[in-house]
């Protein structure tokens, strides 16, 4: 059988995938079972920030592997404590807990708010405020926090304490937080699997200062645009505003499973020992990836994030089939003329590898693309969408 048979034989089928199976490749270029080449501007959804086969990285976690894989959290990590060091000193955060997905670190950040909200306000103070359009993850309390009902229908009853207040909509928040016991409000700068839409500056700004006023959680979703993905460390940044509480995931790993939640002054001792855990979190072979990852998130490799997202949106928003182009950094959404699956199957054909949010063609390209394989990866796009 082959790997295609074997999958559709075996696995839960969950995934629509894509008719080819990838085996390897360098950069941001790899190659399917058959021996096609192509640019990658998905990067795992946003995961392999560095690109394939990344050799600092690959350094980083094979050094690791020779001297331990895995030691629960009942012992001290050198890779796990150094990393949540070079977290708290790049962001001016306090204390990290690392788990071993987004959705994991987003568990953590509602656990805190809710422990926060029973401690400063009384036990019925469990509400938490999303925004519609939001993705936070497939758990049960993390698709109750998704303001999608479309990943709502087939698990139903979801956690509750969770209410959905219109995008850059600071009436609706109040709204809510008048109507409901509320201990956070939680945000993605860009809603990724929203369609790659940023909130705005004055939404963002109103809403730490409405938080603070009321002494509510600020808490950042940073899964998919944190780790230099919105051309900033994490994508608050660029937004001038300071969370309470940070989750992050995918391209902190570089391509192992890691979360953190990251957690400022007013909630670091919030959680004692005995009242989390994880027996994957903190794992030293993913810590170490991560270190390797976070250490070279300069101002150089940001400014150069910065170039190419520059350079996408010039070329793709008055390009012929182009309808519109949304996102920040190199987290870019294009609605195109063309449905945005048939965008996707002839970019594929044509070796190029895009994904999908809602309606749109979502570009995810590793921070550090050559600019060769970008112009070749867009240009191809751009004849796609013309044709």
């Amino acid at each position: 059988m082959s790997i295609i048979e074997l999958d559709r034989e075996y696995i839960v089928p969950t995934y629509a995938r894509f008719p080819i199976c990838l085996v390897e490749g360098k950069g941001s270029r790899v190659k399917d079972s058959e021996g096609k080449e192509y640019v990658d501007l998905g990067t795992g959804i946003a995961v392999n920030g560095f690109g394939i086969a990344d050799e600092e990285w690959m350094e980083a976690i094979t050094a690791q592997l020779g001297k331990i894989q895995h030691t629960s959290n009942l012992y001290y990590s050198e890779p796990c404590a150094k990393l949540a060091e070079m977290m708290c000193k790049k962001t001016g955060m306090k204390k990290v807990f690392f788990s071993n997905s987004g959705a994991e670190a987003n568990e953590c950040a509602i656990k805190v708010a809710r422990k926060y909200g029973e401690l400063k306000k009384g036990s019925q103070y469990t509400t938490i405020i999303t925004q519609k359009d939001s993705f936070h993850g497939r758990t049960l309390t993390t698709l109750a926090a998704t303001g999608q009902d479309v990943f709502h229908k087939d698990f139903l009853p979801l956690t509750d304490g969770f209410v959905h207040a219109e995008a850059n909509n600071m009436e609706d928040v109040r709204r809510l937080a008048n109507e409901n016991p509320c201990c956070a409000v939680m945000f993605e700068v860009v809603q990724g699997e929203g369609g790659v839409r940023p909130l705005t500056q004055e939404f963002l700004t109103e809403l730490e200062a409405f938080a603070h006023e009321n002494d509510l959680l600020l808490i950042a979703d940073e899964v998919q645009t944190g780790n230099g993905r919105t051309g900033k460390l994490y994508g608050y940044m660029n937004f001038g505003i300071t969370p309470d509480v940070v989750s992050t995931a995918k391209g902190l790993g570089g391509g192992l499973p890691i979360g953190a939640t990251m957690l400022g002054e007013k909630v670091e001792d919030v959680l004692g020992a005995g009242m989390h855990g994880s027996t994957f979190g903190g794992n030293p072979v993913a810590c170490a990836g991560a270190l390797s990852i976070l250490a070279r998130l300069d101002e150089a490799m940001l400014e150069g994030v910065k170039e190419r997202s520059d350079y996408i949106f010039s070329e793709l928003s008055n390009a012929k089939g182009v309808v519109g182009v949304s996102g920040l950094g190199l987290m870019i959404g294009i609605e195109c003329e063309k449905p945005a699956g048939e965008v996707i199957d002839r970019c594929r054909e044509r070796g190029v590898l895009v994904i999908k949010a809602k309606n749109k063609v979502r570009l995810l390209p590793a921070l550090n693309i050559p600019m060769d394989d970008l112009r070749y990866a867009i240009n191809i796009l751009k004849e796609v969408c013309a044709e």
